[in-house]
């Protein structure tokens, strides 16, 4: 058997490694769960912070005293970079059991119609349309074309570095958007969706579309603050929406980035900078991110092999059952058999797209889940969709992000060599996607 299938090459953790970090995980989860929801006023706006949202700043400070701790309790630097590694096999369970939602929910996707198909300009055009002015306000060079012609995901990365080179402005700038989203992403999306929400302008549907931003962990935040501040019938709908926009960023968004709307941001560039650049101070922003080594790979995961994507896999879907029976009152082994009904989606889907090599597996793994959770669709589906109801999909979030706390601090020091103006655009551009696409889809309701 090769190492990649066994998973026990020698860069892969041990077992015992392997148990400790699930237990890190299961004790954020249970400190995050055991705080509850808690919310508070901004103006005419309410933020709703949810357990998913304590896992991250929870995760942060376990890690931190877990790498001082001595060895046998502790969490080294590499171990956090397993953390992430899993962290990317734990989002698909979430997207399983997202699938099934849409599956479920096939009429209320259908009837979005070109509200699902058109908001997609909104979250690939919405980026630069707020990110690269203020970019260019504040001195930015072409470090604004990076870090504002997407959300500034894995395909983005590589777009830019065949394009630039990580080393050029726009490799610079595309690193930083991605450690800004991988450090404040979901937690600045979760608030962000929650106030926008509580202020009663957009309809929940359109909402959820706009939290569909190409980004799991991003795109979990959003829809669990959203829902939150609905009744929980609209909760399954919300879902549904948000993972259908999500697929199609993720399904569409390579070909989009690379043929539309970096070439749009670039002649956007052309045309901007010098009417805007100049009332902005006039440096480039490399000195602001000069320390930043485009060469760095510490925002990456190990490798890993298959017993790793099943550690992933299983620590979503089991530690869920953990905030599922403290936010839902649902006993673990009610809800277990749902819960391995969507580890074997995943591993199904995960053996199909071995097969196919060249489709996507977010596309394999969000079709088979969506015709397993169609009503009467497979001989097998009205008893999968029974079972699967016990297992809420909130609770997903929160381990999730557990993970993506506990994976942070390795993170930090690139972060902090930024410069806040690169973090600043990061930022504005998530917001431009989110309320970009939320804007298009209410246009159509």
């Amino acid at each position: 058997m090769s190492a990649a299938l066994s998973g026990m090459d020698a860069s892969s953790p041990t077992m015992a490694g392997r148990i400790r970090l699930i237990i890190a995980i299961l004790l954020v989860v249970l400190i995050a769960e055991s705080i509850g929801t808690f919310s508070f006023a901004v103006g005419k706006g309410k933020v709703v912070l949810q357990p998913m949202l304590w896992a991250i700043f929870i995760g942060a400070i376990v890690a931190m005293l877990a790498r001082r701790a001595p060895s046998p309790i502790g969490i080294s630097e590499q171990q956090q970079s397993y953390i992430s590694g899993y962290l990317q096999f734990a989002l698909m369970p979430f997207l399983a059991k997202l699938g099934m939602m849409v599956g479920g929910s096939l009429p209320s996707v259908k009837a979005a119609g070109f509200a699902l198909v058109f908001q997609e300009f909104g979250h690939f055009f919405g980026t630069m349309a707020i990110g690269l002015p203020l970019a260019l306000l504040l001195g930015i060079k072409r470090e604004a074309i990076g870090a504002t012609f997407s959300v500034g995901r894995e395909p983005s990365l590589a777009i830019i570095a065949e394009r630039f080179g990580m080393q050029s402005p726009e490799g610079r700038g595309v690193m930083a958007e991605y450690i800004t989203g991988t450090v404040l992403g979901a937690l600045f999306i979760g608030v962000l969706a929650s106030l926008i929400t509580s202020l009663g302008i957009f309809d929940p549907r359109s909402l959820a579309m706009g939290a569909g931003v190409g980004s799991g962990s991003m795109m979990a935040a959003g829809v669990a603050a959203i829902a939150s501040q609905y009744p929980p019938e609209m909760a399954k709908e919300i879902g549904a929406l948000a993972a259908a926009a999500n697929l199609l960023t993720t399904v569409f968004g390579v070909y989009f980035t690379l043929f539309i709307s970096l070439p749009t941001t670039i002649w956007l560039y052309g045309k901007l900078e010098p009417v805007i650049g100049r009332f902005g101070k006039q440096k480039a922003s490399a000195e602001a991110v000069a320390n930043v080594d485009a060469n760095s790979t510490s925002h990456a995961a190990p490798p890993m092999g298959y017993a790793d994507k099943l550690v992933g896999w299983f620590a979503c879907g089991l530690l869920t059952l953990v905030g599922n029976k403290f936010g839902y009152g649902v006993p673990i082994m009610d809800a277990l058999p749902g819960a391995m009904i969507i580890i074997a989606i995943v591993i199904v889907a995960d053996l199909v797209y071995r097969l196919l090599g060249k489709v996507p597996m977010v596309a394999i793994l969000s079709l088979f889940a969506m015709a397993v959770g169609c009503p009467g669709l497979l001989p097998f589906s009205d008893a999968a969709i029974a079972l699967v109801a016990k297992v809420n999909f909130l609770p997903f979030t929160t381990v999730i992000l557990a993970m993506a706390g506990l994976s942070i601090l390795k993170d930090l020091p690139a972060f902090r060599r930024l410069g806040w103006k690169i973090i600043v655009v990061s930022l504005a551009a998530s917001t431009g996607t989110f309320l970009g696409a939320t804007v298009i889809a209410e246009f159509f309701h």
